[in-house]
C-alpha cells in the first residue's frame, strides 16, 4: 500500500464494467453516447498528441532536424497507444508528477530509437492546447449531428400536426391559439439559432494553436534552427496544415502565449449551455403539455413510470434532458474565472478545471439531445385532449371577435364590450363553483344576449379561425430551414441512435 503522502498512479482501464469499486461519471456508463465517450477519451487524447509529436518530427526533418526516416516509421507505427502504454505512462507520472512527459517517456519507451526526437522543442501546451483545438472541433461536428436529428424529428412532428389548433400560453396564462405543429416548430427554431453559433459561428473560433514553445515567442523553435526566422514559421505552416488537413479554414491564432486563448474555452462553454437551454425550454413545455394530458413521452411496454404508484406514466425522459441541460447551463462560469484568473503568459490552475469542464460539458449536452431526439420521435398527441382543453378557453379567448362582429352590425363597441365582460366574469364565477372553466356557461350567456344578435356565433368559435399563419408558418419554416439542414445530413439523419437508459 503506497504511504499516505503519496499520490497512487492512476490507471487507464476503460473496459465496460471496469473500475466498479470505484467512481466512474455517470455521464460515461448512463447517459452519453459511444461516439462522444470516444472523443474524450484517454485513448483518443494521447492517440491525438502523438499525431502532434510525429506531424511535428516529420515537418523537422523536412526543414533540415537530423531525424531519420526509421525514427519516423517507428513513431508511425505506434501513433495508438495500447493498453500497455498507459500502464507505462502512470508509472512514470508516480514519479515525474507530470503527465505529458510520462506519456513522453512512454512512447519513448516503445520507439527507443526515436526517444530523443519525441517533444524536440516544445512545451506542453503545443500539445495539449493542439490536441484539444482538434477534439473539441470533432466534438462540435458531433454537436451538429445531434442537433440536425432533434430539428429534424421536430420537423417530422411539426408536419404532421401543423393544423391542430391548441391553446396558446402567454405569461402562463390561456392567450391567443396557436396549432400544436406550430409550436413544435418554434423549439426547432431555438435549436436551429443554437446550431448556427456552435456550428456555423463557434467552430471558426476554435483553431489550432500552433507551435508558440514557453511564452509564445518560439525562441525554442529558433533555437532549433539556429537563428532561421524563416524556418520557425515554415514548421509552423506546415505543422497547422498537417495536423488537420481536411478543413484548410483552420489557421492558427495570430497571436497567442503558452496556451490557446482560454477565452475561446468562454465561448464554447457558452454557446453548449445556450444549447442546454433551449433543450431545458423544449422539454419542460413538454412536461407541462404532459401534464395537461395533451402529449405523452414515447413509453414503452415494461417501463416502470414510478416505483411506488404503478399507473404514472412520469416524463421521465423529459426530466432527465432538463437535469442534463441544467448541469450544462452551470458549467459556462467555469470557463469565465479560468479565462479571468490567467496570469501573464500562462498558469496551471485552468489544467484540472478543463478537465472536468469541457469533456462533461460535451458529453452532457450529447446526452440531452439523444434523449430528445427520443422524444420527439415518438411524440404522443392525445388529439380528443388538444381539442376539449381548446373547447374549454376558447369562448372566453373568441370575445374580442365577437365584439368586432357586433360592431360591424351597428352596435355600440362600448356597450358591447360591457355587456361580454359582464357574461365572462360572470361565466368564470360559476365554472369556478362548477369545478369548470365555465366555457359552457359563457357561450350560453352570450347566445341570449341581445346585443349579440345576429352573430354566428358557433361560426365564430370554430378553432381554425384564432390560428393566424400557424400552418404557413410552419410550412415555410420547413421549407426555409429543415430541409437545407436535412439535406447537408442526409446520412447522419438515417443513421440509428439509441437512448441508452
Amino acid at each position: 500500500m503506497a504511504p499516505a503522502h503519496q499520490i497512487p498512479p492512476q490507471t487507464a482501464d476503460n473496459r465496460p464494467g471496469a473500475g466498479l469499486d470505484g467512481y466512474r461519471s455517470p455521464l460515461e456508463g448512463r447517459y452519453a453516447s459511444a461516439e462522444m465517450r470516444r472523443l474524450w477519451s484517454a485513448q483518443h487524447r494521447i492517440a491525438t498528441w502523438r499525431r502532434i509529436w510525429l506531424v511535428v518530427a516529420q515537418a523537422q526533418q523536412d526543414l533540415g532536424l537530423p531525424i531519420t526516416g526509421t525514427q519516423l516509421a517507428e513513431l508511425r507505427a505506434s501513433v495508438e497507444p495500447i493498453p500497455d502504454d498507459f500502464a507505462c505512462a502512470a508509472a512514470h507520472e508516480a514519479r515525474l508528477r507530470h503527465d505529458v512527459m510520462a506519456h513522453v517517456h512512454a512512447w519513448g519507451d516503445r520507439c527507443p530509437n526515436a526517444r530523443g526526437i519525441i517533444h524536440l522543442g516544445l512545451t506542453s501546451q503545443d500539445v495539449v492546447c493542439n490536441a484539444d483545438a482538434l477534439i473539441l472541433r470533432e466534438a462540435l461536428r458531433l454537436i451538429g449531428v445531434r442537433l440536425a436529428q432533434v430539428i429534424d424529428a421536430l420537423g417530422t412532428f411539426a408536419e404532421h400536426w401543423k393544423a391542430l389548433a391548441t391553446v396558446g400560453y402567454t405569461h402562463g396564462q390561456p392567450a391567443q391559439p396557436t396549432t400544436v405543429g406550430r409550436r413544435a416548430a418554434q423549439w426547432a427554431h431555438d435549436l436551429k439559432l443554437c446550431f448556427d453559433r456552435l456550428v456555423n459561428d463557434l467552430f471558426g473560433d476554435v483553431r489550432i494553436k500552433g507551435l508558440g514553445g514557453a511564452t509564445g515567442t518560439q525562441a525554442s523553435f529558433l533555437q532549433l534552427f539556429d537563428g532561421d526566422a524563416e524556418k520557425v514559421r515554415e514548421l509552423d505552416r506546415k505543422f497547422c496544415a498537417a495536423i488537420d488537413p481536411d478543413d484548410r479554414s483552420t489557421q492558427r491564432y495570430a497571436l497567442t502565449g503558452q496556451t490557446y486563448p482560454r477565452v475561446v474555452d468562454s465561448f464554447v462553454l457558452a454557446d453548449c449551455a445556450a444549447a442546454a437551454a433551449a433543450v431545458h425550454k423544449m422539454a419542460t413545455d413538454l412536461r407541462l403539455l404532459i401534464a395537461k394530458r395533451e402529449l405523452d413521452e414515447p413509453f414503452e411496454a415494461e417501463q416502470i413510470g414510478s416505483s411506488a404508484m404503478p399507473y404514472k406514466r412520469n416524463p421521465m425522459r423529459c426530466e432527465r434532458a432538463c437535469a442534463l441541460a441544467r448541469f450544462v447551463m452551470h458549467l459556462a462560469p467555469n470557463a469565465y474565472d479560468t479565462a479571468a484568473t490567467q496570469w501573464f503568459e500562462r498558469t496551471l490552475d485552468d489544467s484540472a478545471n478543463r478537465r472536468l469542464s469541457l469533456p462533461e460539458a460535451f458529453l452532457a449536452l450529447d446526452g440531452a439531445l439523444l434523449i430528445m431526439h427520443n422524444v420527439a420521435s415518438g411524440l404522443v398527441v392525445h388529439e380528443a385532449v388538444v381539442r376539449a382543453n381548446l373547447a374549454s378557453e376558447l369562448p372566453f379567448l373568441a370575445t374580442e371577435n365577437l365584439m368586432m362582429e357586433a360592431a360591424k352590425l351597428g352596435r355600440d363597441r362600448q356597450q358591447v364590450h360591457e355587456a361580454i365582460r359582464q357574461h365572462a366574469i360572470a361565466s368564470a364565477g360559476e365554472g369556478r363553483a362548477s369545478a369548470t372553466t365555465g366555457a359552457d356557461a359563457l357561450v350560453k350567456r352570450l347566445k341570449h344576449e341581445p346585443l349579440l344578435a345576429g352573430v354566428a356565433i358557433d361560426r365564430a368559435l370554430e378553432p381554425e379561425r384564432f390560428i393566424g399563419l400557424a400552418v404557413a408558418q410552419t410550412e415555410q419554416f420547413m421549407k426555409s430551414t429543415i430541409e437545407p439542414l436535412r439535406q447537408r445530413y442526409a446520412q447522419a439523419l438515417h443513421a440509428k441512435t439509441e437512448l441508452r437508459v
